[in-house]
């Protein structure tokens, strides 16, 4: 299971991730920014959607996947921590969520931001830092 560090940045929040697989990066970012946002253990989960995206490669579609979650808890006040990937490729996603309402929040997140953003293929999985906009 992947896992995230948050590390200093200058004006905004980031994170260094580390995950196994494709499946895990995306889960870990997601899980790993609505922690800098919200208490998680608050969340009680009450809504369930079905997401898909398409970009034309990894990093386009890791910032376009954190920005819609990020557009529910705008619009909706929803946290979506629980993940079921249907299909997950360096170009699409689809995937069930299941989260609920955000109690209080910790921490404003306006975006995901492509700030230095690679995402970097090792032996042990995959690796990258994400930086947040606040």
């Amino acid at each position: 299971m992947g896992h995230w560090q948050e590390i200093d940045h200058t004006a905004d929040l980031a994170l260094h991730i580390w995950a196994e697989d494709l499946e895990d990066l995306f889960t870990t970012a997601a899980r790993g920014m609505f922690t800098l946002i919200a208490d998680m253990r608050a969340i009680n989960m009450t809504h369930t959607i079905t997401l898909t995206l398409e970009a034309p490669d990894l990093e386009i579609l890791l910032v376009d996947w954190l920005n819609e979650l990020l557009f529910f808890d705008e619009v909706e006040g929803i946290a979506y921590v629980t993940f079921v990937f249907d299909e997950l490729t360096p170009t699409r996603l689809q995937a069930s969520l299941r989260g609920g309402v955000i109690m209080e929040h910790l921490n404003y997140v306006k975006a995901a931001t492509f700030h230095n953003l690679v995402v970097r293929h090792t032996e042990t999985g995959y690796e990258t830092e994400m930086v947040f906009d606040t």
